[in-house]
């Protein structure tokens, strides 16, 4: 009777969460994740076999190639170095999602870690793939699927398409244990948001309490938001997807200029806003040229052949243009005025940085 109750409870609440959503809103399992509930990386080394001669012969590779054999019972002996041009040393690396169970694949990526030219049409050999623990979580094995291409010639010339040392194999891994969380233990759950901010975190938090009840939802900090849950677990699975789907409107980021000196990219935050100020923006070329003038003397006179140089100096100044910028100018005006100077992304650089110096920007100026 009690676990129909809260069901029926459960229901009301999410037609309630429909009705009350606010627009241009975005829900939390869009912009938070669930403490504990998170991808495990694995990583494994093995062989990839049967490659048509663009392998390698590394010490490390006929190491593990003896291991494998003797794994079979096949010993070579020690003084003979076999010939394995078809197989190459390999990591093997995959992301296991949470709550995988035994049974289940993931897919895995599959790179050379020696000198092999390509694993295109290679066949990874049984490999244990571990977790940060040491332990083993899945077995990894099958034939690669490669998207790059290599080939070269007698005379030495080599052409290489993409990246054929590295290869996938979807579905390539099966989970053979599974990684416990914490979603089922406790008497909370906490949300963390992808963006940290004060405001958003306090909003998360009003949101839920206004759907559930007043203190069941408390905001610990800028990130984590935490809730209370109930104990069963088929009740805390029904109530985390109400919770996700509610929909809160994240307060808007703090004033910033994001900088990429590399590529000249310049991003300006909704926010940014100028004090009073003024730019000027010109070019001005200065060209310098020597010309050589010879005075000759009349055939008859006495004189001497005078040699005179003669310096031209040329400075041409592009028509240079002053701005000025009130108090509140907007993002719109500041990049509206950058244009008609016709000012590069170099230039562009160049006027923010001088602005951000002379103290003309509400915001924080990045450069990556």
């Amino acid at each position: 009777m009690i676990k129909r109750s809260f069901n029926i409870w459960l229901l009301a609440l999410t037609l309630f969460s429909l009705l009350v959503a606010p627009v241009q809103a975005s829900r939390i399992k869009d912009i938070a994740s669930v403490e504990g509930i998170r991808d495990n990386q694995l990583i494994g080394y093995g062989l990839v076999v049967g490659l048509p001669g663009t392998g390698e012969q590394t010490p490390f590779t006929d190491q593990t190639f003896r291991t494998m054999l003797g794994n079979f019972g096949i010993n070579i002996p020690a003084g003979e170095r076999p010939k394995i041009n078809n197989v190459a040393a390999v990591a093997v690396h995959a992301n296991i999602p949470a709550f995988a169970k035994p049974g289940q694949k993931i897919d895995v990526t599959v790179s050379s870690v020696g000198s092999a030219d390509s694993l295109t049409g290679g066949t990874l050999m049984q490999t244990f793939l571990k977790g940060a623990n040491g332990e083993v979580y899945a077995v990894a094995q099958g034939n690669l699927i490669v998207g790059g291409l290599g080939a070269q010639g007698n005379d030495g010339s080599r052409i290489v398409i993409n990246t054929p040392t590295v290869g996938r194999i979807p579905n390539g891994a099966i989970v053979e244990r599974e990684i416990r969380s914490s979603f089922g233990s406790g008497d909370y759950f906490t949300f963390n948001l992808h963006q940290s901010d004060f405001t958003t975190a306090k909003r998360v938090a009003d949101t839920i309490n206004g759907l559930v009840g007043s203190d069941s939802a408390q905001a610990l900090d800028a990130t984590s938001i935490r809730v209370r849950a109930p104990r069963s677990l088929d009740q805390r699975v029904s109530y985390m997807s109400t919770l996700e789907n509610l929909e809160v409107e994240q307060a808007q980021s703090s004033a910033k200029i994001i900088v990429n000196a590399r590529t000249g990219t310049v991003v300006v935050g909704q926010n940014v806003e100028l004090r009073s100020a003024a730019v000027a923006h010109g070019n001005m070329q200065v060209t310098i040229a020597e010309n050589v003038q010879v005075d000759q003397p009349n055939p008859f006179a006495e004189g001497e052949t005078a040699i005179t140089p003669q310096s031209i100096i040329d400075v041409q100044e592009d028509d240079a243009r002053m701005f000025v910028f009130e108090p509140g100018t907007t993002l719109n005006d500041l990049v509206r005025a950058v244009n008609q100077i016709g000012a590069a992304p170099g230039d562009m650089i160049a006027v923010l940085e001088a602005l951000k110096q002379a103290g003309a920007i509400s915001g924080e100026l990045i450069v990556i």
